[in-house]
């Protein structure tokens, strides 16, 4: 494939039956080139997709919507869809791999599917659940909006010093607190920072917050008084959260399970993290909501 024939199709966004064609056509020449332009052109096709779902999900019509109207959003969103593609470590990387095991292309610029860094097979993994997710979910509630976008920022720092992703820590955070809506207090309505329900155990020296709870003893609901750490400021919770999750071995398998929010969520829930029998499905749920919102966000940032 020839470096126009490649421009022209890049340029095709891959949005229509004929480019389809065009990229099938060029893929079959079994040259790595073509391959990994094939690749990033399905991944725009897919990141398209994904953000005309969001689209549809969180925004609905109005007096201003017309023919014309909605096309500007469509081409909006296709050149957003490229903007997004292509990046290294992403979806591209991933179909280029496994289109190349499969035709037996030998690509030197490629990694091999079965060692291809973890963060692309998350990043499929992620974007895919939040694809299916965004078709059905309800629409997001104004403290879900502003809990995430308050907290992304510090998770976002510490997801780069532990590798627990911020979409994780911020749902489970969200997930904890009912969306910030109730958070653990010190006596006299002072705030403890403590996102993430952690107990303090007889190893913690620091703050105490005392608070009625709900624990679940062989599946049964009952309320309890206990203690809970308590810090200096949410940085501090994020920290402590990530330094429990990636140092102790009882969440050694959930650590390691960040490619998948429903995994993570399965894996705390088995260590014992919480008692309630249906902490996985809420938590991943809350994870998604999270990721959802992030993603709306990132759309709108590269928007303007």
């Amino acid at each position: 494939m020839s470096l126009g024939q490649s421009a022209s199709i890049s340029n095709a966004l891959a949005a229509d039956a004929s480019s389809l064609n065009k990229l099938k056509l060029s893929a079959g020449q079994n040259s790595p080139e073509a391959i990994r332009e094939t690749a990033k052109q399905f991944e725009s096709l897919f990141m398209r997709e994904l953000i005309k779902s969001m689209r549809e999900a969180t925004m609905k019509s109005g007096m201003l919507d017309s023919p014309g109207t909605n096309l500007g959003t469509d081409l909006l969103d296709q050149q957003m869809a490229v903007q997004m593609s292509g990046q290294p470590g992403g979806l591209s990387d991933l179909i280029a791999a496994q289109l190349s095991r499969q035709m037996g292309v030998a690509d030197p610029g490629q990694t091999a599917l079965s060692q291809m860094p973890n963060t692309a097979t998350s990043a499929l993994q992620r974007a895919s659940s939040l694809a299916a997710y965004s078709k059905h979910a309800a629409q997001p509630t104004m403290s879900q909006s502003g809990f995430v976008e308050k907290h992304t920022q510090v998770a976002a720092r510490i997801e780069k010093e532990t590798g627990i992703p911020a979409s994780y820590m911020v749902g489970q955070a969200g997930h904890e607190t009912g969306w910030g809506q109730h958070e653990i207090k010190l006596r006299g309505g002072k705030p403890s920072y403590n996102l993430f329900g952690i107990k303090a155990d007889k190893s913690w020296t620091g703050k105490v917050a005392e608070v009625t709870t709900t624990e679940y003893v062989n599946g049964v609901a009952q309320r309890k008084v206990a203690k809970f750490r308590a810090y200096d400021s949410y940085d501090a919770s994020f920290r402590d959260y990530a330094r429990l999750i990636t140092q102790s071995p009882r969440y050694a398998q959930a650590s390691q399970q960040t490619g998948s929010a429903f995994a993570f969520a399965s894996g705390l829930q088995k260590a014992g993290y919480a008692t309630d029998p249906h902490y996985a499905a809420k938590l991943s749920r809350a994870i998604e909501t999270t990721q959802r919102l992030q993603a709306r966000t990132q759309v709108v940032a590269q928007s303007l």
